[in-house]
Formats: structure tokens, C-alpha cells, sequence
């Protein structure tokens, strides 16, 4: 979902930008048919780090962080302790790129790191709503993580952050600087509501970057003066390259620039007949719904979803006196939620 450009206004503070409404919600979306170019297609290259602000890495020989994730997994919810685990087992690593150049994790930060939760076709599973760095949805707005400017590097940084970040923004630019700011997203389980990103290559980012300020005191602990974020809306164009990846596994993960690399959870085609299948079984497992009319998968539903599709409908179609049916049907629904881990990194090229 982008930013309706009917609400796009001047932004008075930096002239020259544009600057999107306050709140986000279905009565400001735009939403949008993108082709999605998806990565695990052997005819789709992989854009790179360097040049498009996004890239799959492999982590899975990071058995601590392996162990840390599964952890999240089991628990369905990311504690204290496993929190602190994860960012222990991130901080220093290497990490490898495609073009053979290396990122050296030099911090860790408190903030960014989150447990994202989202049903089919974007179904909110969060019953509890955010708790912290829990309860978090998919992202439905495509946007862009922090502001190179804004809040709250300008405080933490006096200012440093536009020199020291390799960044893109639409009234600056540093291309020379070895130091990013990244996201590393982690899939725990991601058969629908994949994370699109995009090829900042095909961004016009002065047509359609927009200021944002996002509001962080609900889930973050902020000083008073950097209690809204200042991060990116998008406006969508059809000259955009949008890319995910749909056979994403354990132990491969995204890094993608904070500073402006767009992205959110996308919905996949055939998420919406999982989610009448999904919304079937809760209910039907609770004693509550009629068998549902099951609608057709579109043809090029990718192989993920419809495993999920062929599954609830089975489920769906078995013997309900069965003593085991309730326990299958409530496997059968969560196995249709997407569950990822974000975090937030400095690293540096070294070689």
C-alpha cells in the first residue's frame, strides 16, 4: 500500500520535498498491483546491496543465531533473554555478499529489533496488539525506515550521519562512505505476506519520496524530543522494480539499507483464498462456521501458498468427529501465518 497522491503536500521544513499525511490506515492507501520479480525464479538476478539497497544473505552457519531464532519459534514470541541472544550472536559477524565483498557487523542497536506476526491477505493475528517488541503485524505501508536528517540520528549523531551513511534521499547523497545503516530480516516462517523491497535504482525519489513522521512512544523508549520518527512514505510508479523472495528458508535472511530502501509486507496472488480458508478453520475449530466456498487459486499462485490452500482445504474436507480434527485444523491455520525477525545494524565494507 503507497500514499494516496491526492494527500502528498509541500514539506514546509525542508522545501523542495513532498511530505505524506499523518496516520496511516485504509482511508489514506493507495493500493497497488505490482509485478513482484520474485528471486527464487533461476531467470531473476539477485540486485545487490551495493546497487539496489537490498540483498540475500546466508546465515544459517551462525549456529548461535540459529538457536536463538528457533527459540522464537517454539515460544511464538521473543523474549528478554532471547532477544539479548540474538544480538549477541549478530554482533562482529561477517557477513558476505554476492559481488564477493564482505560487511563487518560493528553494532548492534536497541532499537528496530521486532517480532512480526500477519495472516493471509494481511489478516490481523495480533490479538494482543504491540506489547513492545512483540505483537507487531507485517507492514502494510511501503516505506522507508529512518530519515538520514531526521530523528533520531540528528540527536544521536550532532548532525554525523549524512557523512558517515551510505545513503540516498531525494535532496542528498553519499555514495562514498563504507559504513551502512542496515535491516537484517530474518523469515521464521514466511509462506505468505513475503517483505517486497525495492530497486532504489528505479526510485524517482524526488517525485516519490515522502517526509513521514511516525509516531515511536507506543513501542519505543524514546527522550521526549525523539518520540516521532522521521522516516519515508512512497508514492508508486510504474517504473518501480519491486522484489521478494517466495521460497525464502531458514538461515537466509535480507539486508537492505534504513536509510530509504523501500519496502512492506506484500500479498501474494492466492492469499485471499487462503485467508477465506484460514478465517473457515479458526471458526470452524471453535464449533462456530459452515464449511466455506472455497475460491479458486489464481494461476500463478506461487507453490507455497497453494501447499497452504491444498492443506486447509483437506483439513476442512475431513471427518470433524474425528478426536484429532480440531488439533489439525488449528495446525492448519497457523501454519498460514508469516512470523519474521527484524534488527538493526551498523556494518562496514572490509574488503
Amino acid at each position: 500500500m503507497f500514499t494516496r497522491p491526492d494527500d502528498v503536500v509541500p514539506d514546509e521544513e525542508r522545501p523542495g520535498l513532498l511530505r505524506a499525511p499523518v496516520g496511516e490506515g485504509d482511508d489514506i492507501g493507495d493500493v497497488r498491483v505490482c509485478e513482484l520479480r520474485d528471486l527464487g525464479a533461476p531467470d531473476v538476478a539477485e540486485p545487490g546491496l551495493e546497487e539496489a539497497g537490498f540483498e540475500t544473505v546466508d546465515l544459517s552457519g551462525n549456529v548461535e543465531l540459529q538457536l536463538a531464532l528457533d527459540d522464537v519459534r517454539e515460544r511464538d514470541r521473543l523474549t528478554g533473554d532471547t532477544a539479548a541472544a540474538l544480538r549477541e550472536a549478530v554482533a562482529g559477524i561477517t557477513i558476505s555478499l554476492a559481488n564477493g565483498r564482505t560487511l563487518k557487523v560493528d553494532l548492534v542497536a536497541d532499537d528496530g529489533l521486532f517480532h512480526r506476526r500477519s495472516g493471509p491477505n494481511g489478516i490481523d493475528v495480533n490479538a494482543r496488539g504491540i506489547e513492545g517488541i512483540n505483537g507487531h503485524g507485517g507492514a502494510a505501508f511501503v516505506h522507508g525506515d529512518q530519515d538520514v536528517y531526521g530523528t533520531p540520528l540528528r540527536q544521536l549523531m550532532h548532525g554525523a550521519a549524512p557523512d558517515m551513511f551510505r545513503h540516498i534521499t531525494p535532496d542528498g547523497r553519499n555514495d562514498d562512505a563504507s559504513t551502512f545503516l542496515l535491516n537484517l530480516w530474518m523469515p521464521l516462517h514466511a509462506p505468505v505476506q513475503p517483505l517486497a523491497l525495492m530497486d532504489v535504482r528505479t526510485l524517482d525519489a524526488r517525485r516519490h519520496q515522502l517526509r513521514y513522521g511516525l509516531p515511536v512512544d507506543g513501542f519505543l523508549e524514546r527522550d521526549e524530543d525523539a518520540t516521532v520518527n522521521d522516516i519515508w512514505n512512497f508514492l508508486y510508479d510504474e517504473g518501480q522494480h519491486w522484489y521478494v523472495r517466495t521460497d525464502m528458508g531458514n538461515g537466509e535472511a535480507y539486508v537492505f539499507n534504513t536509510l530509504g530502501t523501500p519496502h512492506g509486507a506484500a500479498i501474494l496472488p492466492g492469499e485471499a483464498a487462503v485467508a477465506e480458508l484460514f478465517v473457515a478453520l479458526r471458526e470452524a475449530a471453535a464449533g462456530r462456521a459452515p464449511d466455506p466456498a472455497r475460491t479458486p487459486l489464481p494461476a500463478d499462485a506461487p507453490p507455497a501458498v497453494r501447499a497452504l490452500w491444498a492443506r486447509m482445504s483437506e483439513v476442512l474436507a475431513a471427518d470433524r468427529e474425528d478426536a484429532a480434527w480440531t488439533a489439525q485444523a488449528e495446525a492448519a491455520a497457523d501454519a498460514a501465518i508469516r512470523r519474521s525477525i527484524e534488527m538493526r545494524v551498523i556494518a562496514t565494507l572490509v574488503d
